[in-house]
C-alpha cells in the first residue's frame, strides 16, 4: 500500500480525527497485529522529516531556496520578519507547528516566496489564504488563524514587497503576471509538495479562503486550474480588475477637487449615513439599524437640502444641492461611452467606508496607481487624464492577466469543487453588485446547459457588513463568521467563532463540511460581539441566506437571535 493512501485511510478514522491521534491509533494496533510489517514499516517513516532548512533544502527543485524554517511551540507566536510590510502583525497563542519561508524565481527578472505552516496535529488538510489590494507580502496572520483549525497553511507574498495601497512596483510586467495569477498557483503546487513530503502523506482535501484581492485570486485559480482546490471560500472578490481599478478612480472624481461647490467634506458623511438609515431601515419591515435590502430602498435625498442662512452645514446636517447632486453621481453605475456598462454603483448604507475613496484630496491610490504603473501611463497621470479611453486600455492590456472574468465554472464542478462566495452589502471599496454581477453571468452561462448552480455554487449578502470585516457603529450589524481577514481583525490568536465553532457559524467548516459529508449550507449565521476585540458578550446573530433569499423576521422571538430570521425569496416561487 503506497504511504499516501494509507493516510486517507487514517483520515476515514473519523472525519476530523486529527493526523497524529490517527497515527497514534494505528501504532496502538500494530504493536498486537506483528502481521502488518509493512504498516509498521511505513509508520515509522513519520516523523523522521525534521523542521530544518537543510530537510526542506533537500527535497526543493534546484532552483528554490530555503529562507528560514523553524519549530514554534505550542502556544507560542510566529515573529512576522520586519521586510513583510504588508503583513506586519504576528500571529500568537498558535498550535505547535514548522514554519517555513521558500523562495522561487519565477522568470529572469522575479521571483516569488510563500511562506508555511506545518502543524504537529495535521487534519491532513491544506488551506491556502490570500492577500488584498496590491500587497506584496506573506499573510502570516490569516495563517495563523488557518492553523488554528489544524490545517496546513500557505500564503504567498506574490512575487515582491509592498502594502496594499502601493501599486508604484508594477512597471516590471513579470512581478505583474505573479501578482495576477502566477505567484499563487506556483506557490499552491510546490508548498503541497512539501506539505506531502514533510508528512510522508497525501493531502486529503486542499481549500482555499481569501477576500478582497483575496477573494479574486480564488476565483482566478479554479478558473485557471480547477483541479487545484476541492472548496473555495471567495468574499467580496476584486475579480474584475481591469474595470474595478478605473471605477475607483472615476468614483473618487465625483468629489473632487475639493474646493468645488458639489464637494462633500468627511464630515458630512456620517451626516448622510444616519439619514440613509433612518429612511432605509424601516423599509425592510422592522427598524433594527440594520439596512436588510439597500437595493430596495426608496431614498429621498432632498431631505438632506440646507434651509437658507446655513453657514455650517456640519452643525445644521445638511447638504447644498450641488452635493445632493454628488450623492446621486456617487449612488448610480458608471456606464460610459454608447450606454457601455463599465461598473456597478456602491450600494446605500457604506457610507461609514466613504474615506477611502471619497475622503481625500486625490483619489484613492488603489485606483489611480493602476494607469500610472499597470497600464504604463507614467507617474504624471493623473484623474484629470481619466477618461473611458483609460477603460478601454485596461480591457485590452489586463495587466498580469488578473482579471478573473471567466464564468464557464464547469470544469470545477465537475471534478466536485464547491464554491461559497459573499459579499457585504455595505462595502464602499468594491461595489457589492460587482459580486452579484459575476453570479448572475455564471448562472447565464451555465443554466442554459442544464446545470444546477447551486449544486457546486452559493453566494451570500451580508446585510451591513463592510469590506471584508467589520461594521459602521451605527448598524451594528452582525458580521462575524470567520471568514478571511475577520479572525485577525479580532484578535492575533483567534480561529473559527468563539462558542460557535461549528459549520452553521463558521464558513469555513460549513465549506468543508459540504465537500467532505455533501452537507450544502442553506444558511449561515453571522455574530457581532459587544466588543469586537474581546469577544466578551454576543450583541446580536442574523442568519444570512443563500442568494436570492433573503432573511426575514418570523414576527415573533428577539430580532437579536438568529432563530428568529428564516430564508425566503423575494418573489413567489
Amino acid at each position: 500500500m503506497p504511504f499516501g493512501l494509507f493516510c486517507e485511510s487514517l483520515s476515514d478514522l473519523d472525519g476530523m480525527l486529527p493526523f497524529h491521534m490517527a497515527i497514534s491509533f494505528v501504532k496502538g494496533m500494530t504493536m498486537k497485529l506483528d502481521t502488518l510489517p509493512l504498516v509498521a514499516s511505513l509508520l515509522g517513516t513519520v516523523g523522521a522529516f525534521d523542521c530544518s532548512p537543510a530537510s526542506f533544502q533537500s527535497i526543493l527543485p534546484s532552483n528554490a531556496s530555503v529562507t528560514f524554517a523553524y519549530p514554534i511551540a505550542q502556544g507560542n507566536s510566529f515573529q512576522v520578519p520586519v521586510s513583510d510590510i504588508a503583513y506586519p502583525t504576528s500571529p500568537t497563542g498558535l498550535r505547535a507547528a514548522c514554519a517555513i519561508q521558500v523562495k522561487v524565481p519565477s522568470s529572469a527578472t522575479s521571483a516569488y516566496s510563500f511562506g508555511l505552516f506545518l502543524p504537529e496535529d495535521w487534519n491532513g488538510r491544506y488551506l491556502a489564504v490570500g492577500n488584498g489590494g496590491f500587497a506584496g507580502g506573506i499573510n502570516w496572520l490569516d495563517m495563523g488563524a488557518g492553523l488554528g483549525y489544524g490545517f496546513a497553511v500557505m500564503s504567498t507574498d506574490t512575487g515582491h514587497n509592498s502594502t496594499s495601497g502601493d501599486g508604484t512596483w508594477a512597471t516590471n510586467p513579470e512581478e505583474v503576471i505573479d501578482w495576477g495569477y502566477r505567484a499563487m498557483h506556483g506557490s499552491i503546487v510546490l508548498s503541497k509538495a512539501v506539505t506531502e513530503s514533510y508528512y510522508g502523506c497525501n493531502i486529503s482535501y486542499s481549500y482555499y479562503s481569501g477576500c478582497s484581492t483575496g477573494g479574486r485570486q480564488g476565483l482566478k485559480e479554479l478558473q485557471l486550474h480547477p483541479e487545484t482546490f476541492d472548496g473555495v471560500v471567495a468574499g467580496a472578490p476584486a475579480w474584475w480588475t481591469d474595470h474595478l481599478q478605473p471605477w475607483t478612480v472615476k468614483v473618487s472624481s465625483y468629489n473632487l477637487p475639493v474646493t468645488a461647490a458639489y464637494h462633500i467634506p468627511p464630515s458630512l458623511f456620517p451626516i448622510i449615513e444616519a439619514e440613509v438609515l433612518r429612511q432605509c431601515d424601516p423599509q425592510d419591515g422592522l427598524v433594527d439599524t440594520i439596512i436588510s435590502d439597500p437595493d430596495a430602498c426608496d431614498f429621498l435625498p432632498e431631505t438632506l437640502l440646507c434651509g437658507p442662512g446655513v453657514t455650517n452645514q456640519t452643525a445644521a446636517k445638511c447638504l447644498t444641492s450641488p452635493q445632493i447632486s454628488t450623492l446621486y453621481n456617487i449612488w448610480q453605475d458608471y456606464v460610459d461611452v454608447n450606454q457601455t456598462f463599465v461598473f456597478p454603483a456602491i450600494s446605500k448604507g457604506a457610507e461609514s467606508l466613504w474615506p477611502v475613496l471619497l475622503g481625500g484630496s486625490e483619489p484613492a491610490s488603489l485606483g489611480v496607481q493602476y494607469p500610472q504603473y499597470f497600464l504604463g501611463l507614467g507617474a504624471n497621470w493623473t484623474y484629470h487624464d481619466f477618461d473611458y479611453a483609460t477603460v478601454q486600455l485596461a480591457d485590452k492590456l489586463d495587466p498580469g492577466n488578473a482579471t478573473a472574468g471567466d464564468f464557464d465554472l464547469e470544469p470545477f464542478m465537475k471534478r466536485g469543487g464547491k464554491l461559497l462566495h459573499y459579499h457585504g452589502y455595505a462595502d464602499a471599496l468594491i461595489a457589492t453588485h460587482s459580486s452579484l454581477y459575476y453570479y448572475r453571468h455564471v448562472l447565464r452561462t451555465l443554466v442554459p446547459r442544464g446545470i444546477d448552480v447551486s449544486d457546486f455554487y452559493r453566494f451570500f449578502l451580508v446585510p451591513g457588513m463592510g469590506h471584508c470585516t467589520g461594521t459602521s457603529t451605527m448598524s451594528n450589524a452582525p458580521w462575524y463568521f470567520a471568514g478571511p481577514n475577520q479572525a485577525g481583525s479580532i484578535s492575533t490568536s483567534l480561529h473559527s467563532v468563539p462558542g460557535f465553532s461549528d459549520a452553521r457559524h463558521d464558513v469555513l467548516l460549513a465549506l468543508m463540511a459540504w465537500v467532505e459529508h455533501g452537507t450544502a449550507p442553506e444558511s449561515i449565521v453571522a455574530t457581532k460581539w459587544r466588543n469586537d476585540t474581546l469577544q466578551d458578550r454576543v450583541l446580536r446573530q442574523r442568519t444570512l441566506c443563500v442568494y436570492p433569499k433573503r432573511a426575514v423576521y418570523r414576527g415573533r422571538g428577539d430580532v437579536d437571535e438568529a432563530s428568529s430570521w428564516v430564508c425566503e425569496f423575494p418573489y413567489k416561487v
